[in-house]
């Protein structure tokens, strides 16, 4: 019988460069790793905001006035109205209306085509007791009559003398409003749960119907009350275009045949045409432009179907794809031929937006300059040839290789630059990024030749959806001041007074129609009123819209406007971290929002991704950062006092006063909470940065704050629906995981301890057998001098005797498997399922599979090999936590990159490492052939990759991502939930598959390498 092959052990020069390929491979999963997370960090300059407060001052007397005469036309005798309910709302007489020119005691307005002037330009003129108003339009007549209703109710002098005969004309003659709450859904239900973070509006949902009639005539009848409502007000405060979502709802596509015969859209296109068509159309005769507004790709299923059959799908390349959305252009405006014209977003869309009860939706395709452009042009062909202008807003918010298209002038110029066309206006919020404070003023707005519209949000989504007094005219004055300066092409504004953020998730507030809307009413009025005029006197505007609307006395006007004026203070300071907002930062390849720690309007975080980068950007101002915290609560607390000295009955309506108390109080109570919230999590990150024990008492006093006072905004407001609790459970999350740090970091000292006297135990055994031929095998640490071979030579496994020992049989895999086991925990708290799972399944199932293939050899050459390579990897892992434990790991993962490379380059070492060792033990101490071991090890491989791919596919990569999120804490719990952590990060949802692909792929060409060299090899 022929001898046995002796081991093979592999070359010196071998084994060098199998460790520089390894630590190469390392350094370029580090350099990638970095690259992705691209975290970077300048200051900004924010726009500074000095809110003035105008002295106390006597009404003045309005001058008695019987008679208003107009010309006939419907939207003047509007106009007329306003200005006598402004009488009556005095305690005047209200005038009557008719069209005759009284001589005496009367107002006149007056259309002269011959007066020179153009427009909303008009004179005032007063002779005793008459007032003129002199245009050379009716829409010049309209601003006459609603500027002096509005003096009329902020108690001013009508015509003051130095306007007296003077051309009055607005700065910006475009003033478009969203359309307020009109049509939304105000059921409690909908808002009691606090999670429905639903962005569609379907303004008609509500009154759409499945089946035939198709929409429900009682329900369209209360939503044109709505509409009716909202434009009166809103052609009183000074706009005069209205934005209303819809597009495919009134379009039958019936020359393209894209429906086939007895699907209900074209019928339901129809009955909305029919009802909803004059609904809108009353802003129109009443002086307000009408545009509809749409995402695209607008889609519903049998317009995908035909796209599909016709171009293959949604194709924006094809310009087969935009002569379909070019024939439904021209079909609206034929069917509502009196729109203005259409607005268009490309930057948000899928399920969350889609319209409620109806199968209409839209889609994330057009990413690119090219698509972007060719969209453009596809719409604004019909809309040139029927008058009408097409609104295209620059809101991409990281969508594609025209993400940046918002905030980035150069890819601005890209995108539209050269593209001229007098039907086109480009719509841009006025801050660099979305809406929220701490922010510069938007770049792009500054460049490009389009005609631009700058948009303004009065609700402001980000600083508590409504429910907070946040006067923001300060900010809009400046951003207007500058922006026209800067760029001669702006020519107007459009002001959100409802839409921006969830519309069920927050406060039922809805403009015009519940709870205490007024609060954000303020800055609706303001901005109207800055687009006339963007000079002027804001403390003055406050104080008239105070004066209109909350308070008839002077001193009560004053009050409530020097607590208006403080509440920026309450809101920046108390909502923002100063330090960290003030930045631009950049992270995952993309700017967090300034406030961060709030997700998304009311998630407190608790992730360690957002609370370490805020940390370490805030380090050098860690005092001042929670200082801002108090000085928050002290500004609420003195909005409170100026509030609460005024008496009910100076008030309009006394139960106004009341709910601006409640206001304060609940902001009182979120802003406290907060307040101890952000010195917790700063302290536990200072302690996790420097174990500095007054940080760590530091952060304790301030968890014992937080957890009281956030039991009592709980206990207050947690079933709230104007004034909802905020949502802390993301935060207990990581104020859990936080509180075991300390203990994890003990258990890693006493593990790390355990692996390392384990590993130096067998690297001592091995000398001493070299030097004491006599000490026998089964009285000298067998398992544990295995382990220390199987992490370092696992070749030389094949000189090492069998054990005789049965516990050394044991303490070969139970060891490693324990320290695996109790890391991994470690690791993740104790908290993570999903994690545990995931890491100790695939360790399992490659050693399954190896073990499986040794058939009936003993398995403890294997053992030592795979343990030992665990404990090596696990010791690497416990190094790191025993420091202060996962807490501090995550710490250094965000905000320390040469740490983070080292670890990652010493961990992809450590995980190739189990490939090597594996193929070694496999060739030295079982003597496979070298592609019976590859074929071993890549079945091994691939086993854990196929199931657990297949399996995540299965269940959808967001929901798995979502649960591990969660168990670990690291991105906001609000990602998930609200934007998508795969959508957000970009990450394909068919990753899994992909996965699950290329472990079948490695499979089947490991058990190819197996079934062609079965052959049995010889044992010794």
């Amino acid at each position: 019988m022929p001898s046995p092959p002796p081991p093979a052990r592999p070359r010196t020069v071998t084994l060098v460069a199998v460790l520089v390929v390894l630590v190469a491979l390392g350094g370029l999963v580090a350099g990638s790793l970095s690259a992705f997370l691209g975290q970077s960090h300048h200051p900004v300059r924010v726009p500074a905001e000095h809110p003035g407060v105008a002295a106390a001052r006597p009404d003045v007397p309005a001058p008695p006035v019987s008679t208003i005469a107009v010309p006939a036309d419907r939207s003047l005798r509007l106009a007329a109205s306003a200005l006598a309910d402004a009488y009556a709302g005095r305690g005047l007489p209200r005038p009557t209306i008719g069209t005759g020119a009284p001589e005496t005691a009367a107002i006149v307005a007056r259309v002269d085509r011959r007066a020179g002037l153009t427009g909303e330009a008009f004179r005032l003129r007063r002779s005793g007791s008459r007032i003129g108003v002199t245009a050379g339009t009716t829409a010049g007549a309209r601003a006459g009559l609603y500027t002096l209703a509005d003096r009329v109710r902020s108690a001013r002098t009508l015509v003051p003398a130095a306007e007296q005969g003077r051309v009055q004309r607005p700065r910006l003659g475009l003033r478009l409003t969203d359309a307020g709450a009109v049509g939304l859904d105000d059921d409690a239900a909908r808002f009691a749960a606090g999670d429905d973070y639903s962005l569609g509006t379907g303004r008609t949902a509500t009154a759409m119907l499945p089946t035939a009639p198709w929409v429900d005539r009682t329900a369209a009848a209360r939503i044109a009350g709505q509409f009716r409502a909202f434009v009166d007000r809103s052609l009183a405060q000074g706009y005069n275009a209205v934005v209303v979502d819809g597009f495919l709802e009134y379009v039958t596509f019936d020359r393209l045949g894209v429906y086939p015969a007895g699907d209900p859209h074209p019928a339901r296109a129809r009955a909305m045409v029919r009802t909803f068509g004059p609904v809108w159309r009353y802003a129109h005769d009443m002086g307000m432009k009408v545009y509809l507004s749409t995402d695209m790709l607008a889609t519903d299923p049998p317009l995908v179907r035909y796209l599909q059959r016709r171009v293959g799908g949604l194709d924006v390349g094809s310009p087969a794809l935009w002569s379909v959305y070019r024939a439904g252009v021209a079909e609206l405006f034929d069917n509502l031929p009196y729109l203005a014209g259409m607005m268009i977003r490309v930057g948000e869309g899928g399920s969350d937006y889609d319209v409620p009860g109806s199968d209409y939706s839209s889609a994330l395709v057009v990413t690119t300059a090219t698509a972007v452009r060719s969209m453009l042009r596809a719409v604004l062909a019909p809309a040139a040839a029927a008058g009408k202008d097409v609104i295209f807003r620059s809101w991409t918010v990281g969508v594609g290789p025209v993400g940046d298209l918002h905030t980035n002038p150069a890819s601005y110029r890209q995108v539209l630059g050269g593209l001229h066309d007098r039907h086109l206006i480009v719509s841009t919020k006025y801050s660099a990024g979305d809406f929220y404070s701490h922010l510069a003023l938007n770049r792009t707005l500054a460049v490009g030749d389009q005609r631009r519209i700058v948009e303004i949000q009065s609700r402001r989504e980000f600083e508590g959806l409504g429910a907070l007094p946040d006067d923001l005219g300060a900010l809009d004055q400046t951003a207007l001041r500058r922006l026209l300066a800067a760029n001669p092409h702006i020519e107007g504004i459009w002001d959100w007074s409802q839409e921006g953020g969830p519309l069920y998730a927050g406060p039922r507030d809805m403009y015009l129609r519940h709870g205490f809307w007024q609060l954000w009413d303020l800055n609706v009025y303001l901005a109207a009123r800055l687009a006339w005029r963007p000079e002027d006197d804001l403390a003055q505007a406050r104080a008239d819209w105070v004066r209109q609307t909350l308070a008839t006395d002077p001193a009560a006007v004053r009050a409530i406007s020097a607590a208006f004026a403080l509440s920026r203070t309450a809101i920046t300071d108390g909502l923002y971290l100063g330090p960290y907002a003030d930045q631009s930062v950049t992270a995952l390849g993309l700017h967090p929002p300034p406030m961060m720690w709030i997700f998304e309007w009311d998630i407190v975080s608790g992730d360690s991704a957002t609370f370490d980068t805020i940390y370490q950007i805030s380090r050098n101002h860690l005092d001042a950062a929670i200082a801002q915290g108090w000085t928050a609560v002290r500004a609420v607390q003195r909005m409170r006092a100026l509030i609460a000295g005024t008496a009910p009955a100076d008030w309009a309506d006394p139960a106004l006063r009341g709910r601006f108390l409640a206001a304060l109080d609940y902001e009182r109570s979120l802003l406290r909470t907060l307040a101890d919230y952000r010195a917790l999590v700063l302290r536990h990150a200072q302690w996790l940065d420097t174990g500095s024990r007054s940080a760590y008492d530091a952060w304790h006093a301030a968890q014992r704050d937080f957890t009281r006072h956030r039991a009592q905004h709980r206990a207050r407001y947690g079933d709230s629906l104007a004034l909802p609790a905020y949502n802390f459970t993301a935060a207990d999350l990581g104020l859990a995981r936080a509180d075991r740090d300390v203990a994890m970091a003990w258990l890693s000292r006493v593990l790390l301890l355990v692996t390392l006297l384990a590993l130096g135990v067998g690297a001592w055994a091995g000398r001493r057998r070299r030097t004491d031929a006599a000490v026998r095998p089964a009285r000298d640490g067998t398992a544990l001098r295995a382990l220390w071979l199987g992490a370092t030579r696992p070749w030389r496994l094949a000189d090492l005797d069998p054990p005789r020992s049965r516990t050394d049989r044991i303490v070969v895999w139970a060891l490693p498997a324990v320290v695996l086991v109790l890391s991994r925990a470690a690791y993740c708290w104790f908290a993570s399922p999903v994690h545990l799972a995931g890491t100790l399944g695939a360790w399992l199932l490659y050693a399954a599979v190896l073990r499986a293939l040794l058939g009936r050899r003993g398995g403890f050459r294997l053992w030592a090999a795979l343990g030992g390579v665990a404990l090596l990897r696990s010791a690497l892992l416990l190094a790191v936590l025993s420091v202060r434990g996962p807490g501090r790991y995550w710490f250094d993962f965000w905000n320390l990159p040469v740490r983070r490379s080292g670890y990652v380059v010493l961990a992809v070492v450590a995980f190739c490492w189990l490939f090597v060792a594996s193929f070694g033990v496999l060739r030295a101490g079982y003597r496979l052939r070298r592609r019976r071991a590859v074929g071993a090890v890549l079945l091994a491989a691939g086993t854990p990759l196929a199931m657990f791919g297949a399996l995540v596919a299965a269940i959808g990569l967001e929901t798995v991502a979502t649960w591990w999120n969660d168990q670990l804490t690291l991105l906001p719990w609000g990602l998930s939930r609200i934007l998508g952590l795969t959508v957000y990060l970009g990450v394909p949802a068919a990753l899994p598959t992909v996965v699950a692909a290329a472990g079948a792929v490695l499979g089947l060409a490991g058990g190819l390498l197996l079934a062609r060299y079965s052959r049995r090899p010889t044992h010794p």
